[in-house]
């Protein structure tokens, strides 16, 4: 079977669905600034775990968003 000599098109399903965006930064950003807001209250630990709550609920909201777009 010779070589066909048409190329492919460059996007062959345009209107498909958008690409999901991550959460995984929120996330990050939560366990980095948590605990810097912590030491201003004197609650480090506790900056951390609220940071990394505020971040996964972040994450989900944004996951909520993309899957109904």
């Amino acid at each position: 079977m010779a070589p066909s000599s048409e190329t492919p098109p460059a996007n062959p399903n345009p209107s498909g669905p958008a690409p999901m965006r991550g959460g995984g930064c929120l996330i990050a950003a939560g366990l980095v600034l948590g605990p810097i807001i912590g030491i201003f209250f004197g609650q480090v630990s506790a900056g951390l775990v609220a940071g990394l709550v505020i971040g996964v609920i972040a994450a989900i909201v944004l996951t909520i968003i993309d899957r109904r777009r």
